[in-house]
């Protein structure tokens, strides 16, 4: 709702901002001013100034700037209506009501809380009583302190009708409201009304301010479902909510870091553990509201779901819903719990450390999304990895940042080009420049493994095969098991190869001029210039940017048949001084395959013999 500019005002006049931050910042007067170390980054010395005069916290460190209302909101976590509203009660003022529908839901939902919070003392209450025994035995008996109990204001819901529909009534609370709150039930033919909740332990769900506004129940007995929540209220909307928020807030801050469970236990037990930042969602998968709400406490909440099938299938949900939400410096991150455990029953039988490891060990959302899409499958054929691309490819345009989106599908395409064949990673880029020209370095074959002049021809089929690809891109998917798979002469040429191979799979349907502008970028620019002159360009006509798709996939077919019939014949060379040096029937049967190899690339107008004779091991030994 709007708030009128004069009652803003007012609030922010009867609060002075330095009196709201000292109560989170440690604040040293300094002439008008006050000055402490910034509570929204780290730091040494103080850089955040306070000025009740202007009305504005500044930090000259990271620019974090805003009035008493913005304070409170990032420091918080809360809603705009949420901190006006605690504002206003601080300042004993009350809150303006834009409308007579919006003052009469404001008075309901008021007293709806004053309902919950009644509901919430009496299961307290039942919890110390000699009926509810069994429930407290059932809390201790999972480990709970009594601190811990009353920091979550556990309780216990009676195994009987309507016993807290009673004593709510006696003291004077409406049976509608009842109703209205969740509390009760009717029954289905429209009989009497009975309560929702019993022979149950009772998790109070708060919101962000700690107001109760919902319970969970365990079952401790037989019942048709384990766990039961609150339904949707005017207070309570489940994927809005997560439990323990309220106490998690603070030490999320501290720490700039949240966990989330899958259910109300695994929260507690690790809140217990000495990990007091957890939360979980109420029931439900990871919601997109509930997401936001995280990161308002944590950049990269850490989910610790169950390792059960269920719980990788819950987590693999939320990070297909986190993706159209990405944004710079906001992400998940995925605590990988052990088959047949829960953070629960893990840090029970193995203590906090365990949880400490699994959380120093999480997976980055990056890394999630690519086992699922990779996990158990194969892709030993073409068309396999081009569905897993296209997959990739899909997944990654539902991010809106243009910067993530891009990153992503260059990390894929990376992936892809280590895991699948495309030989060449790992090479590290020295380029060889001098006043911004191309120098041609010394290559990386020595002159044992041929002559002089066979190694300039092998380096001249490279630069003419680069040239070729970059104005044809497209023909990478012609060329991939043989293109992909070698490795370049030299390190400069082979940066480009491995480049334009990532770029190729990042982009699908890329134009030779945005991959060129691209090439450029990533520091092949002089590269690229001395390729599209000089002998490069001479012996490569039908890498013309004029030249049909056709001339171009001819000439490069015939490069690399030319290419590849100098290495079997460097493996022929061998294998005859083999045979000098051993005569023996394995050394003549090499040298007959070599032989026979040698004349189908000859006559061989495609490229499938050379890709299984590369497949095989060939062309590798001693290169």
């Amino acid at each position: 709702m709007a708030f009128p500019p004069e009652f803003l005002d007012d609030l922010r006049a009867r609060l002075p901002i330095a009196d709201v931050v000292a109560r989170r910042v440690k604040l040293t007067r300094r002439g008008r001013e006050h000055v402490g170390l910034c509570p929204f980054h780290k730091e040494k010395s103080p850089s955040f100034t306070v000025s009740d005069d202007k009305g504005f916290y500044h930090c000259f460190g990271c620019g974090a700037h805003g009035d008493v209302i913005g304070f409170v909101m990032r420091t918080e976590g809360l809603s705009f209506p949420e901190t006006i509203e605690k504002l206003a009660g601080e300042a004993s003022v009350p809150v303006p009501q834009s409308s007579p529908e919006e003052r009469q839901r404001a008075k309901r939902q008021s007293t709806l809380h004053d309902v919950m919070e009644r509901a919430a003392l009496w299961y307290e209450a039942q919890l110390r009583s000699a009926p509810g025994s069994r429930a407290h035995d059932y809390l201790t008996g999972r480990g709970l302190k009594a601190e811990t109990i009353a920091r979550f204001r556990l309780g216990f819901a009676p195994d009987a009708r309507s016993q807290l529909k009673s004593a709510l009534l006696k003291e004077g609370i409406e049976e509608s409201l009842l109703i209205e709150a969740g509390l009760l039930a009717r029954r289905e033919d429209g009989g009497d009304t009975y309560d929702r909740f019993r022979d149950r332990v009772i998790f109070p769900i708060t919101d962000p301010r700690g107001r109760v506004i919902a319970f969970g129940g365990r079952a401790l007995g037989e019942a048709h479902a384990k766990y039961l929540n609150s339904p949707d209220t005017p207070l309570f909307h489940k994927g809005r909510v997560l439990f323990g928020l309220a106490q998690a807030r603070e030490p999320a801050r501290s720490n700039n870091r949240v966990l989330v469970v899958e259910g109300y236990m695994d929260a507690i037990a690790l809140a217990e553990a000495g990990f007091p930042e957890v939360v979980a969602p109420l029931g439900t998968a990871l919601t997109e509201e509930q997401i936001e709400l995280l990161w308002k406490l944590a950049p990269e909440p850490v989910l610790c779901f169950d390792g059960d099938a269920a719980g990788q299938r819950a987590a693999l949900r939320a990070a297909t819903r986190a993706l159209p939400l990405l944004k710079p410096g906001h992400s998940l991150r995925f605590a990988l719990v052990p088959p047949g455990e829960d953070p629960d029953s893990l840090v029970r039988r193995r203590g906090p450390g365990a949880i400490k490891a699994l959380i120093d060990e999480a997976a980055a959302l990056v890394d999630v999304i690519w086992r699922a899409e990779t996990e158990a499958r194969h892709f030993d054929t073409p068309e396999r990895r081009a569905g897993l691309r296209r997959q990739l490819e899909e997944i990654v345009r539902q991010i809106p940042d243009r910067d993530v989106q891009d990153l992503y599908r260059r990390e894929y395409a990376g992936r892809m080009f280590r895991a699948f064949g495309f030989q060449g990673g790992g090479v590290e880029r020295r380029p060889f420049r001098k006043q911004g020209k191309w120098n041609d370095p010394k290559p990386a074959m020595s002159d044992g493994e041929g002559t002089r002049a066979r190694i300039d021809t092998r380096q001249l089929r490279e630069k003419v095969a680069l040239l070729a690809l970059i104005r044809h891109p497209h023909l990478v998917e012609d060329f991939d098991q043989i293109f992909g798979r070698e490795t370049f002469i030299t390190e400069e040429l082979e940066a480009l190869r491995r480049d334009l191979f990532i770029l190729f799979l990042s982009y699908l349907d890329i134009e030779p001029a945005e991959l060129e502008r691209r090439l450029g970028e990533s520091g092949h620019a002089a590269l690229i210039d001395h390729l599209t002159s000089g002998a490069v360009r001479v012996h490569a006509g039908f890498a013309r940017p004029d030249a049909t798709i056709e001339e171009a996939r001819e000439g490069l077919r015939e490069v690399w048949k030319a290419h590849y019939h100098d290495i079997i014949q460097d493996d022929h060379d061998r294998a005859v001084r083999a045979f000098m040096e051993n005569p023996c029937d394995q050394t003549m049967k090499s040298l007959e395959t070599l032989r026979k190899t040698m004349e189908a690339v000859k006559q061989e107008q495609d490229l499938s013999i050379i890709s299984s004779y590369l497949r095989a091991g060939g062309g590798r030994a001693g290169r």
